[in-house]
């Protein structure tokens, strides 16, 4: 399987039990949180990854794949902005959920790594 779907799968298989369980502690909003930040989060990693595609390519396009990358980042940052000023979730949550995403990047991508120097 690729490493993209598993950290996608594995994201979402810890999102949905962690944001049940966050229910325990407030009802609404720390659930939708947690689940808003990881959605926010693995949608911020699907525009990396397709950068990174991007930059591993031809090689041409570069000013196009700075730009784009720049607006994700203004794009995620304004959404963060709405959230927070409207406060229809738990900025908590959402801080869980980007947490998540961001530790199952780095251990699927630790995991990837081992294989690939047993593999050598």
């Amino acid at each position: 399987m690729d490493l993209i779907q598993k950290i996608y799968r594995r994201s979402i298989l810890i999102l949905i039990p962690a944001a049940i369980a966050s229910a325990f502690i407030e009802w609404w909003r720390l659930p939708a949180g947690v689940l808003v930040g990881g959605l926010l989060a693995l949608i911020n990693f699907s525009g990396l990854v397709r950068g990174a595609r991007g930059l591993l390519g031809a090689g041409k396009g570069m000013g196009k794949m700075i730009f784009l990358s720049q607006f994700r980042l203004v794009l995620l940052f304004m959404v963060l902005a709405l959230i927070i000023y409207l406060k229809p979730v738990n900025i908590f949550g959402i801080l869980a959920g980007f947490t998540i995403v961001f530790v199952v990047v780095l251990i699927e991508g630790y995991r990837d790594s081992c294989r690939s120097v047993r593999n050598e």
